[in-house]
Parts: structure tokens; sequence; C-alpha cells
């Protein structure tokens, strides 16, 4: 078998109908793609299994966020001051690049240069533009957010969301409502997400519109564990710590015990994410799962991994775990002003110090006179954070009241409390949708240069058509049968395909090019026998089965029972 060659493995794509560059017939437009119908069907596969672990298996619940966020979102989650790259331009032909990507042969993380730094490091190491070989222009930042205006004018500014996160953040009351104010609370979401790549040149890897499958999982701060822990703590997964570099094999109980992975629930769930992968067909001698750099780290993250495949381009990220601890919920809290924190109740009541806000009657009484019972109650619902400025905002009768610090005191008191309010800490797997369809295609990818001939050998469950149903001649009643064994087998869970032209050789090549498992075929010994032959695409061996046993077949071999049992 060749090396993969991806010229040929997106000739193949676009050829059967898995993925199209978008607008070709207008010339095209860097990193945007669309699916196919065989591309549509793979995706969703790949969605449904992503859905069984995370929403069946687990328990998670789904939302669906609008793409369009006020800017407002995006100033408290920083994407509005940080989500940048750094781009330059050819000062001769004026292309322009992503800067750290023309160094990163230089340096291990190349990302965490700055704009001098960058600067430096093409005069140092003699770069120059790599279309017309050019002297590049002064690095600059470049946001890489879709901006927009919400209604007519320019009143209401929204952007095109960069991630799909910030739509479960900012649901976050509703969820923990909804969930009965219960911790820990999972959110699952997939959807577009958009965002203005400098210069996308690895093909579905750095798209500028693309799919991704978000997981949040809020977690009490002092409760890192996860109730299934026990079920894989004993299994071995490959990983490269940032302290070393080089990938070791351990148990993840291991990897906790030693402090690689931070806590139990960040491992959980980074099993779980090569579970999953694994199960769509990635292959598991080429995934592992490399920790960020500390240079690479989020300032607010207590751990990250990224789980990356071996690819043509390289090892490349498709999945990112991480523990964002409380940043996410505190950033909207402080710049919405709403309570995103979690009662956390206590076994038994406690005697604790706490802060509260205490009405000075006496100042309240001569100035508010009858209201004045009334502002002190309200005044005392408040927390020592809803002081600023050392003024408080009531609301009594609908009016608004302002009072300084000569009608309200902050004091430390002893009391019995049942809890205390925490803000939660995050869990997220991030999943890069096609980027994980990418590379179960390039996994899948198989070509024997000697006869010319590719298969793809997709995992039956993700498959885009099970079945390929062929009559050996579209006469004589054959694809009468056949197209009954069709319609018995092609349901809503099994894409079936009916092939009567070409010799069978061609159909079952056309079948095993986009990755079809199994094949039936209708002869004339059918019409004597009622059995048919079945093909498997990856040994291609063949069984003759009864015709009225098909469905049942196929669907003991998409649980698994091996074709030799047939």
């Amino acid at each position: 078998m060749s090396e993969i060659n991806t010229t040929d493995l997106m000739s193949v794509c676009k050829r059967r109908g898995f993925i199209w560059p978008s607008f070709e017939l207008y010339g095209g437009v860097a990193g945007m793609y669309d699916y196919g119908p065989l591309g549509c069907a793979l995706r969703n596969n790949i969605v449904e299994v992503w859905r069984s672990i995370y929403k069946g298996r687990e328990g998670f619940v789904e939302i669906d966020s609008e793409t369009v966020n006020p800017r407002e979102v995006f100033k408290a989650s920083g994407h509005l001051d940080e989500f940048s790259d750094y781009i330059t331009y050819c000062r001769e032909c004026q292309a322009p690049f992503r800067a750290d990507h023309l160094v990163k042969e230089f340096y291990e993380n190349p990302d965490v240069l700055g704009p001098r730094e960058l600067d430096a490091a093409f005069a140092e190491h003699g770069v120059r533009c790599p279309e017309c070989g050019g002297e590049l222009g002064p690095v600059d930042e470049f946001n890489l957010m879709f901006k927009t205006n919400i209604g007519p004018g320019s009143a209401r500014v929204g952007y095109m969301r960069p991630e799909t996160a910030q739509g479960i953040f900012v649901n976050y009351p509703n969820l923990y409502r909804y969930n009965r104010e219960k911790l820990p609370l999972g959110v699952i979401q997939t959807g577009r997400s958009y965002r203005n790549e400098i210069a996308p040149r690895q093909g579905m890897i750095r798209m500028r519109e693309f799919n991704q499958m978000e997981v949040e999982l809020f977690v009490d701060p002092e409760d890192k564990d996860w109730v299934r822990f026990d079920d894989i703590k004993d299994e071995t997964i490959e990983l490269v710590p940032n302290t070393t570099g080089e990938m070791v094999t351990m148990t993840v109980g291991e990897a906790v015990e030693r402090g690689i992975i931070a806590n139990r629930v960040l491992a959980y769930f980074v099993y779980t994410t090569r579970q999953l992968l694994v199960r769509l067909g990635v292959d598991p001698a080429r995934l592992r799962f490399r920790q960020h750099l500390e240079d690479e780290m989020a300032h607010y993250a207590a751990d990250c991994w990224d789980a990356e495949v071996l690819l043509s381009y390289g090892w490349t990220e498709i999945t990112g775990i991480a523990d964002r601890g409380c940043w996410d919920l505190s950033r909207h809290a402080q710049f919405s002003g709403a309570d995103l924190t979690h009662f956390k109740r206590f076994d038994e009541p406690r005697e604790m110090e706490v802060e509260r806000v205490r009405a000075k009657h006496k100042a309240l009484g001569p100035v508010y006179k009858g209201k004045a019972k009334d502002i002190a109650a309200a005044m005392e619902s408040l927390t020592p954070a809803d002081v600023v400025d050392g003024k408080v905002t009531v609301s009594v009768d609908g009016e608004d009241i302002v009072l300084g610090e000569e009608f309200f005191e902050v004091s430390r008191v002893t009391e019995k409390v049942t809890g205390e309010r925490v803000i939660p800490h995050v869990i997220e797997p991030s999943h890069g949708l096609d980027r994980i369809f990418y590379s179960v295609l390039e996994h899948a990818y198989s070509y024997n240069a000697e006869e010319d001939y590719t298969v793809l050998r997709f995992r039956p469950e993700v498959a885009p058509i099970k079945v390929g149903v062929f009559p050996l001649m579209e006469k004589d009643g054959l694809d009468d049968v056949a197209m009954d064994i069709y319609r018995a087998v092609h349901t809503s869970r099994v894409e079936a395909y009916y092939d009567g032209s070409g010799t069978i050789g061609k159909r079952y090549a056309r079948m095993d090019e986009v990755g079809t498992p199994w094949c039936i075929t209708v002869d004339y010994d059918t019409l004597e026998d009622r059995t048919v032959t079945i093909r498997d695409r990856d040994t291609t061996e063949q069984r003759r089965i009864p015709v009225d046993d098909v469905p049942a077949v196929i669907d003991a071999l998409l649980a698994g029972k091996p074709f030799s049992e047939l």
C-alpha cells in the first residue's frame, strides 16, 4: 500500500460527493468547503456516535444557541481583546501570511512569540515570502472574528461566534434551573463557528467556517471526581506530558496518581475522548494526547490536553480537553451582573463567619419615613458583591434608590449556614468536527497502486452507506428481488444503495471506494433457493444467506458480529 497522497484522497472525496470546495463556480474561497451527500451522511454519523456517548451514556443535555452574538458576550469572554493571530504581508506581491507559521521550523512553539520576536525571527533566519521571495513587512495583530451589525444601522454590534462554548456559558442560569440547581451539570452543543483565518492552507484542518461538537461540564470546584472513573482507571493511554515532551503509555489511574493529569474528572474525559475517536475510526497507533506546554497553557486553566492524530500534515490537534477553572462564569458574572453561582448545600449546618449588608435603621427612618422598612429589607437581601463604589441600589415600589454608606454597613457575623455559593469550574472537551471528519477519512483511506484500487475502510457505524444491493442482471426478476431487499434494508438507521449498472466487479469497486462495509448480490440461484451472496469489504469474503434473513444479518453485523460467524 502506498503512503497517503492527499491529492488522491481529495480527488476521491470530490468525485464521490464527500466534500467539495465552496463556490468553485466563482473560483472558490480558501478555507471553505461544502459537504456533499456522502459527506453529510458521514458527518452526521460521527455526530450521532458523539451524542450516544455524551447524551446517552453520560446523561448530558443538549442545547442549540445563536451563531450571532452581541459584542458584550465577546468582551466578557476575552475574544474581543485577545482573539487574534499575528499577520504579515509580502512587500512585493502583498500576499498575507500568518507570521508564526513562517517560523515553525525554527521554534518548538512559535505561537507564543510576540510581534517584535517574530520580526526578529524573520531577520535572523532569513525568512522571506513563500510565494515570490519578497521581503516581509512588519508583524501586526489581526482579530479573527467576523463583525456584523444586529438590526438596521450600527446601533448594536455583533460578531459571528468563533466557538460554540459561549452559548452554553451565557445560558448557565437557565441550564442550572433546568437541572434543578444540582451539579455536576453536563451540556453539549454542535454547530457552526466562524474564524476569519489569515491564510488557511491545510484543507479541512484550518477552515474559516467550521463545525464543533462542544462539551461543557460544570462541576463543584472541590469535587473533581467522576462516578464512572473506576470503570476506566486501569485502561492505558498514550500521553505526552509537558515535563518531558516524550510519549509514554500508562494507565489513566496512574496518570492521576502521579499528577500528570490534574484530576480524575479531567482524566475520565481525556480517556472518553480516546474511546470516541477510536470508535469513529481513528487509528489508535496514530493517536496521542499532548499536554499543553507551560507557555501555551491559558492562565486560568488548571490543565489542558490535546488529542492529536498523525496525518499527512503531521501530528494535528483535533480535540482539546481542558479544566478551565471558574474563568468563564466569573467573567460573564462580572460583565453582566448576573448570579452564576451554585448553592452548595452542606451535609449538616456549619457555624461560619460571613459578611452581610446591614441597614442603618436610625439613618433610614428620618430620610425615607414610610419606605424605610422596605428599603432596609431590600438592602439586607443584598451581598457585599452588590456594593459598588461604596453604594448599593435597591428597587422599592418600582423605584430604584441609590444609597450611600451612611445608610448601610458591611459587617462580619457568625451564623449557622446550610451551604455556600460557589462558582462552578468547567471541564471542556471541545471536538473539531471537520478535523475529526478528515482524520477518519485519511485513516480509512487505502490505495493499492499495483491494482489502482481504492478502499475507504470506515467503521460500519459511521460508514455513509452500510449496504450495497445489486442484481446480477437487471432482468428476469432479479431486479425486482434486489429492489425488495433494498427496501427492506434501507431505514433511517441503515443507508442502503441500489446499483444495477456495470459488471459486478465495477460495482464492488464503487462501493469499496465510498467505504460500504457489505454488498449483497441477487443472482439466478436466488430464484431457485431464495439465497443471496453477501460480501465483506475488508476481507472480500463471501457467504450465502437467506433473502428473508438479510435485515437481521445486517443488524447483527452492525452490532459487531464477525462476518466469519455468519
